[in-house]
């Protein structure tokens, strides 16, 4: 779950190195560099961080907690009554109106669509249930959530509730210990998986690569049968295979560094992370994946149980022959940075849907396809920056990475 970078007027006086665009460094009721000294790429992900909110990090003997991070509870989920014109079903919208209406938290700091564009974002901080229903669906761009902590602040909230992906919680959970700005201010957190998302000024090309139909586009999502699923206006579904993907698509460099620099695709700072990796894939049913990592989101979780229909996680732990399948190649890809990329498909449509159709069968499923994805992006994510940035690879990289690299066998 995913978010464009927008422009700030001091950007001429900051000198941000790496920058997911998260909006604290543009507020101007606290110094810029104090928003700064908070910024994840400087200080890296995870760490001390994890053990400041969970007094330990992750136990290296755990498989699952060395990937999905620390949890009270996980599970899979949707909603009895789903939401219309929700992305899934629309537990990451009901948890926000369930805390304000019930009056949980004052506020919610969250994103609306530009008008511009159906994929694109804007900061609020949604104050009416109507706000908060507005804010529903996935923004693959990179977005300042946290720019609306200035309105927060100046209207004296004493209760937030932050949506936002890993590097806006990192930062958040940073800034609120080091500085006062936000100290008497309690702050609920919703995570959202996030690791693909894209330059603001390149969504549109590639989405005009992906679909027949870029201009009535509304959502659009990884999903686990190996194929990009766009929703259009009409309710129709697009489907693409992932190996059927124009090549130029591969090219690591349409994606911002900050994302290829990410090494929390699961949020493991948020009180509760809302996703889809785990979760069953089933014709008319819109499963999510839900991680329940403090009291807070246990907090959370208990104002929406009651509308919940519950599964257990489900599927096969063990996915190493499918993460060495790709590990050569994304290494070559991330090394290889003058590489020139093919505007041609891969492969054709139809092999790539009987690739996706036999994959989607005989791979991993469940737990074992979340393990999948988080181990291939790790990797990619890895080698991008030691081969790119390498200067940033003892300041970005937690040390659970390395040991995963390892029980591949793969070269630090």
């Amino acid at each position: 779950m995913n978010i464009g970078e927008m422009p700030e007027e001091n950007d001429a006086r900051i000198e941000k190195g790496i920058c997911s665009s998260c909006g604290l460094c543009s507020v101007k009721d606290w110094p810029m560099q104090e928003s700064l000294q908070s910024c994840v790429f400087k200080n890296g992900w995870l760490g001390k961080r994890e053990k400041a909110l969970f007094g330990r990090e992750r136990k290296p003997d755990n498989p699952e907690e060395m990937r999905f991070g620390i949890a009270l509870e996980r599970f899979t989920a949707q909603l009895n009554h789903p939401l219309p014109d929700a992305q899934w079903s629309g537990i990451v919208t009901t948890i926000a109106r369930k805390a304000f209406e019930s009056g949980l938290v004052d506020g919610v700091a969250t994103l609306h669509r530009s008008e511009g564009s159906r994929f694109f974002s804007k900061p609020v901080l949604a104050m009416s249930t109507e706000e908060i229903d507005a804010s529903r669906g996935n923004k693959p761009v990179l977005s300042p959530v946290l720019r609306s902590l200035q309105t927060a602040a100046r209207k004296k909230l004493k209760t937030v509730l932050v949506i936002g992906a890993a590097c806006h919680i990192h930062i958040l959970r940073d800034f609120k210990d080091r500085f006062p700005y936000l100290q008497d201010m309690e702050i609920y957190t919703v995570g959202i998986p996030c690791v693909d998302n894209v330059h603001r000024d390149k969504f549109h090309w590639i989405l005009e690569r992906m679909s027949k139909s870029p201009g009535t586009a509304c959502h659009m999502e990884f999903m686990q049968d190996f194929r990009i699923h766009i929703k259009h206006t009409n309710g129709r579904t697009e489907k693409i295979p992932f190996f059927s993907l124009p090549q130029e698509l591969s090219n690591p460099d349409i994606f911002p560094v900050a994302c290829m620099g990410c090494f929390d695709y699961l949020n493991s700072l948020s009180d509760i992370t809302v996703g889809y990796l785990a979760a069953r894939l089933l014709p008319d049913q819109n499963r999510q994946w839900l991680i329940v990592r403090t009291d807070k989101g246990k907090k959370l979780l208990d104002l929406i149980n009651g509308q919940l229909e519950r599964h257990a996680e489900e599927g096969i732990w063990d996915c190493r022959k499918y993460v060495l399948q790709n590990a050569e190649r994304v290494i070559a890809d991330m090394k290889n940075t003058n590489a020139l990329y093919s505007p041609d498909r891969k492969i054709p449509l139809w092999l790539g849907h009987a690739l996706s159709w036999m994959l989607s069968r005989t791979g991993p499923k469940g737990i074992g396809f979340a393990h999948y994805s988080v181990d291939f992006h790790l990797i990619r994510h890895y080698y991008y920056i030691k081969y790119r940035y390498p200067e940033q690879l003892p300041v970005l990289v937690p040390r659970h990475v390395r040991s995963i690299l390892q029980e591949y066998n793969l070269p630090l």
